[in-house]
């Protein structure tokens, strides 16, 4: 969290350089901004992105035979060599369909595997993974996000809303070894979230999205808790094209209780993005 707090910190300090952009053209004559600035993200009624953001990952899972079983607590990075950065590709868009309505949906996937030999003992779904034991690990995970928003408060260049959705998290998980055999579990999870969402144009050009989501329930076979965070500068100096940067930061627990294994999962992924968007 320290790392996502030091982007959001450069993030915030780099946001006033358009402005002083904007008040150095001024001084050199060239025409000075609208009062009001009027940015096409507050305006377009469809938006659709592609980007990509260097994920920072953190995993760690048990998976415990039922009934009665107990498995060890398993970080995939320290202990069985997934990757801890690797690049994620993200796609979304929104649709404004009305003046104060509008439909986000995203979604990202990051598939991982590492080979490993033990330095630890793994107990993982009632197979026992002994000191010296080469590990093949998978650790594969998507996640679709839809919301509906409403936008309690709008200006032309500002506008905050909430919203309700789900976050559809699918992932697969997998220990193999010579000797000892494979075990895996499959996941579709729909969590349900709250969303808080806020766009200010800074200028013409320029402009600032914030995002944050939230919810923890435990319903059905389920329970657990989303936190998903953005932060985005958008460029568009172009009529239907736009570019940008941000941090973007998901932080998922999910434990699923399955009648022939309990699996527990703890993940974050967080880094910064960057991403190209088409409005109209």
């Amino acid at each position: 969290m320290r790392r996502l707090r030091q982007w959001l910190w450069l993030l915030l300090l780099a946001g006033p350089f358009p402005a002083f952009a904007a008040d150095d053209a001024q001084t050199q004559g060239t025409a000075p901004p609208s009062a009001t600035p009027q940015h096409r993200l507050l305006n377009d009624t469809f938006r659709f992105t592609l980007g990509a953001f260097y994920a920072e990952s953190t995993t760690e899972a048990r998976l415990s035979p039922q009934p009665g079983g107990v498995g060890g607590d398993v970080n995939f990075e320290d202990m069985l060599g997934l990757d801890t950065r690797q690049w994620v590709g993200e796609a979304s868009m929104y649709w404004r369909f009305a003046e104060r309505w509008r439909f986000d949906l995203g979604y990202f996937s990051i598939n991982r595997n590492g080979t490993r030999t033990l330095a630890t003992q793994v107990d993982w779904g009632g197979n026992t993974y002994p000191v010296g034991t080469t590990v093949n690990s998978t650790f594969n995970m998507s996640d679709l996000r839809a919301a509906v928003g409403y936008s309690f408060f709008q200006r032309p260049d500002k506008e905050l809303g909430v919203g309700f959705g789900l976050h559809t998290t699918a992932f697969k998980v997998s220990l193999d070894a010579a000797g000892v055999g494979d075990k895996s579990e499959s996941v579709t999870a729909p969590l349900p979230v709250l969303t808080l969402y806020g766009n200010f144009a800074l200028t013409d050009t320029w402009a600032l999205a914030l995002r944050s989501d939230w919810f923890s329930l435990s319903y059905d076979k389920y329970s657990g808790g989303v936190r998903a965070t953005a932060v985005d500068f958008v460029y568009q100096p172009l009529t239907h094209w736009a570019f940008g940067f941000g941090v973007h930061s998901l932080t998922l627990r999910l434990d699923v209780d399955n009648p022939s294994a309990k699996l527990e999962t703890r993940m974050v992924f967080q880094g910064p993005a960057v991403f190209a968007s088409y409005s109209f």
